[in-house]
C-alpha cells in the first residue's frame, strides 16, 4: 500500500503489558488478539532482487464504523493503526471492491480486510464478497454482529428470523464466502485465524472469508499464548501436479498439430508470465487471453492472438474454431470464453488449474496444479516436439494482421459531426502515455467497455489490464480504481466507466482524494444502459427502460449530468471535452495533475467494434407479440440445434454479439 498517504498520527503504538505475559500468555480481546494476528502476517516480497525479505500480508483494513464495531474492533485497530493502516470509505460495497482490486493488482499475494458494523453494513457487502467468489480473489470480511448474549436483543439494525433464533443479517455472506466462520468464544480465534489465512492463500481455495463479531464477544477478553501473534512469514500454497496427470497431458499434445493455449487469470496468479512465454515460443502454440488472462503475455508476442470468446479477436477466435488442442490453463472457462460452449467444441482439452473444479470444465483432461508447476515440466517433458509448422505460421500471421487492425480502429481521424465510440476513446488514452509501452494499468467491469477494452487494450506487462469480468458488476470500477492504485502507487491507474457503472457508485472518488491515491477517471457518456440496450433489441425487445430516452419521466424529462461538476464537488479535478482531440489534451492535464482527475466525454450509444466476437446464449422468449421477438427466437433455437449437433458458432447480428 501507497504508506505515505496515510496521514495518521505517528507515534508509538503503547504497549499493553499484562500480568500473563510472565507465563506466555497475554490478556486481549477477541477485537484486540484479531488485529494483532493479523498484523503479524508477513509475506515474501514479490521483487525477486530483494530474496528473503518480506512484507505485511494485509496492506491495511478498510473500515466504516457503526455500533457493531466501533468500540471493539475500531479500539482494536487505533492500538495498531501503524502497523495495520485503517482506511475510512463512504460505501461498504465500494470498499469490499477496492479491497478486492488491492489483491488483484498484487497477483493474489498481499490482501486487505474489511470491517463493517451490523445489519446494512454487513449485508452491503453481500455483492462484493460474490464477486470475490467467482473471481477467486481473497478478501477478508469482518461484519460486526448480534450479541451471542441476546440481553438486548433485539439490538438496532438486527434481522430477527421467525425460525431460527442464531441467525443474524451475516448468515447471508454464507453463500458467498469461501470459508465463513462466526467467533462466539475469544478462544475460537485460535483456530479460524489460521485457517481463514490458509483459504485467502490457497491457489485452490482462495477466496472470500467472513468472520462475523458478534459485538459482545469483541469486547470479551481472554488469555492467549503469546506464541499465537509471533510474526510468521505465509507461504502461498500452490499444488504441484501429481506425474501421471503431467504424463497423460504430454500424450495428448504430442499427438496435436494444432494446439492452443488459452491464458487465464491463474497464469498472472501463478507467476507463470514468463513460463508461458517461453512454453509458446519452443513449441510454437498460439495464445488466446480470457478477461481475467489478458496481461499474461505482452501484447506485441508474436504468438499472442489477442482476445477470445463472445468479446474476442477475429484472429484468437478463427484459431480457437480450428484447434486440435485446448491448454486451458488457469481459466474458468466461463460463457464467455468459450462462446457458451460452442468456440472449440472439436478440440480436445487439457485444464490446468489448481483448483480441480475449474480444471475439469468442457470435459477435460485435468492437471491439477498451478499454472507455472505445470508449465514447467511440461516444457521439458515436450522435447522434440512442435506444433505444425504451417499452424504455427498461420497464427503468427493472424496476430500480425489483429495488431494492424487495433492499430487502425484505434487511430481513426475522428469526425466533429460524428460521436466518438469506445475505441476512440481507447485510442486517445493510450496515446496519451508518455512510454511508447504503455505502462498504465486500466481499470474496467461492466457494458460496453470490457469488450472493447479485451480487444483493444494494449498490455505491455502483467496487470496492465484490470477488468473484472467474472461477475461484471456494475459500481467496481472506481473503487476498484483505488485497490489497484494503492497496490500499485508507481503506475497511473485509468479508469474508464460507462455513466451508468459511474452513477451507480462513485463516492470513493472522495476517499481517493483523502488518502492522494489519484486516478484519471474518464466517463464514457452515452447517456444511458447502451449495451444492455443493444442486447435487447438484439432479442427482439422495443428499446426500455435503459437509455434515458426510452424511460418514464416525469415534468422535467431527464436529468443533463454534469459528470464534471459532480466529480469536483468531490474533491476531484474535473472537466467535459468535446471531443477525442480535447480528451487527448486534458489526459495530459490530468497526468500532470496532484490528485484525482475525471473527464467526462459524450459517446454513441449504438457503435461498436465489428470485428470478431462469437455467439453468446441470451435466452429469448419463445412466445412473444413482437414479431421481432420471434424472429430473434428463431435464430436462436437455429444455435441451439448446432451446438447439439457440435457445430461452431462464429458472431451474428442476433443476440450473440449484442454485448460487444
Amino acid at each position: 500500500m501507497n504508506q505515505r498517504v496515510l496521514h495518521q498520527d505517528q507515534a508509538a503504538s503503547p504497549a499493553v503489558p499484562t500480568a500473563g505475559e510472565a507465563h506466555g500468555t497475554i490478556r486481549l480481546t477477541t477485537a484486540q488478539a484479531l488485529v494483532r494476528y493479523l498484523a503479524a502476517q508477513r509475506v515474501a516480497v514479490e521483487d525477486d532482487n530483494d530474496a528473503g525479505g518480506s512484507e505485511p500480508l494485509f496492506g491495511g483494513v478498510f473500515a466504516i464504523f457503526g455500533h457493531g464495531n466501533v468500540a471493539g474492533i475500531g479500539e482494536a485497530l487505533y492500538q495498531h493503526r501503524h502497523e495495520l493502516p485503517t482506511l475510512r470509505a463512504h460505501n461498504e460495497q465500494a470498499m469490499a471492491h477496492s479491497a478486492i482490486a488491492y489483491a488483484k493488482a498484487h497477483f493474489r499475494r498481499r490482501m486487505m480486510a474489511v470491517t463493517t458494523s451490523i445489519g446494512p453494513g454487513a449485508t452491503n457487502l453481500v455483492t462484493a464478497a460474490a464477486l470475490a467468489h467467482v473471481n477467486r480473489l481473497p478478501v477478508l470480511l469482518l461484519p460486526g454482529d448480534i450479541f451471542v448474549s441476546r440481553a438486548p436483543d433485539p439490538v438496532l439494525q438486527q434481522l430477527e428470523d421467525f425460525h431460527d433464533g442464531g441467525i443474524s443479517a451475516n448468515d447471508a455472506l454464507k453463500p458467498v464466502s469461501r470459508y465463513f466462520d462466526r467467533i462466539v468464544h475469544p478462544a475460537q480465534l485460535l483456530n479460524a485465524l489460521p485457517r481463514a489465512i490458509r483459504v485467502l492463500t490457497d491457489a485452490a481455495l482462495c477466496g472470500p472469508v467472513t468472520l462475523a463479531l458478534p459485538q459482545d464477544v469483541q469486547a470479551t477478553a481472554w488469555d492467549f499464548p503469546l506464541s499465537f501473534f509471533e510474526p510468521r512469514v505465509v507461504k502461498p500454497h500452490a499444488p504441484a501436479p501429481r506425474t501421471d496427470e503431467i504424463d497423460a497431458a504430454v500424450e495428448r499434445l504430442r499427438r496435436a498439430k494444432r494446439p492452443m493455449i488459452v491464458a487465464g487469470g491463474g497464469v498472472l496468479y501463478g507467476g507463470a508470465t514468463a513460463s508461458l512465454q517461453a512454453f509458446a515460443a519452443t513449441y510454437g502454440i498460439p495464445v488466446a487471453e480470457t478477461q481475467a488472462g489478458k496481461s499474461a503475455l505482452a501484447w506485441d508476442d508474436p504468438l499472442n492472438t489477442g482476445a477470445l470468446g463472445v468479446t474476442g479477436s477475429p484472429a484468437a477466435n478463427a484459431l480457437a474454431h480450428d484447434a486440435d488442442c485446448v491448454l486451458a490453463i488457469g481459466t474458468r472457462l466461463q460463457d464467455f470464453t468459450t462462446g457458451s460452449n460452442t468456440l472449440f467444441t472439436q478440440a480436445d482439452v487439457i485444464g490446468i488449474n489448481a483448483n480441480a473444479f475449474d480444471g475439469l470444465k468442457h470435459r477435460a483432461l485435468a492437471v491439477e496444479a498451478d499454472a507455472r508447476l505445470a508449465l514447467d515440466p511440461l516444457t521439458e517433458r515436450l522435447h522434440g516436439w512442435h506444433a505444425d509448422r504451417t499452424w504455427t505460421a498461420r497464427a503468427q500471421q493472424a496476430a500480425t494482421d489483429w495488431r494492424h487492425t487495433v492499430g487502425t480502429l484505434t487511430h481513426t481521424p475522428q469526425r466533429d459531426t460524428v460521436l466518438p465510440y469506445d475505441a476512440d476513446v481507447i485510442g486517445a488514452v493510450q496515446r496519451s502515455s508518455p512510454q511508447s509501452t504503455t505502462d498504465d494499468i486500466v481499470v474496467c467491469a461492466a457494458g460496453t467497455l470490457p469488450a472493447e477494452l479485451h480487444k483493444l487494450w494494449r498490455a505491455g506487462r502483467p496487470g496492465a489490464y484490470h477488468v473484472e469480468y467474472g461477475y461484471s458488476c456494475m459500481g467496481y470500477e472506481i473503487a476498484g480504481g483505488l485497490g489497484a492504485k494503492l497496490a500499485r502507487p508507481e503506475r497511473e491507474v485509468i479508469v474508464m466507466v460507462g455513466d451508468g457503472s459511474y452513477l451507480m457508485m462513485n463516492s470513493e472518488i472522495a476517499t481517493s482524494v483523502m488518502l492522494g491515491a489519484k486516478l484519471i477517471i474518464v466517463v464514457l457518456d452515452n447517456r444511458g444502459y447502451g449495451c444492455i440496450n443493444r442486447l435487447q433489441q438484439a432479442c427482439g425487445s422495443a428499446p426500455f427502460n435503459n437509455m434515458f430516452d426510452d424511460c418514464a419521466q416525469g415534468p422535467l424529462g431527464a436529468p443533463a449530468i454534469d459528470f464534471a461538476a459532480h466529480a469536483r464537488a468531490l474533491g476531484a479535478h474535473a472537466e467535459h471535452v468535446a471531443n477525442v482531440a480535447a480528451l487527448e489534451a486534458a489526459l495530459q492535464r490530468a497526468r500532470a495533475a496532484d490528485r484525482t482527475y475525471v473527464i467526462s466525454i459524450d459517446t454513441d450509444a449504438s457503435r461498436t467494434t465489428d470485428d470478431g466476437g462469437w455467439w453468446w446464449e441470451v435466452a429469448v422468449p419463445e412466445v412473444s407479440a413482437r414479431e421481432a421477438v420471434r424472429t430473434a427466437r428463431a435464430q436462436y433455437e437455429t444455435h441451439l440445434a448446432a451446438r447439439t449437433e457440435g457445430v461452431n458458432h462464429p458472431a451474428s447480428d442476433d443476440a450473440s454479439d449484442a454485448n460487444n
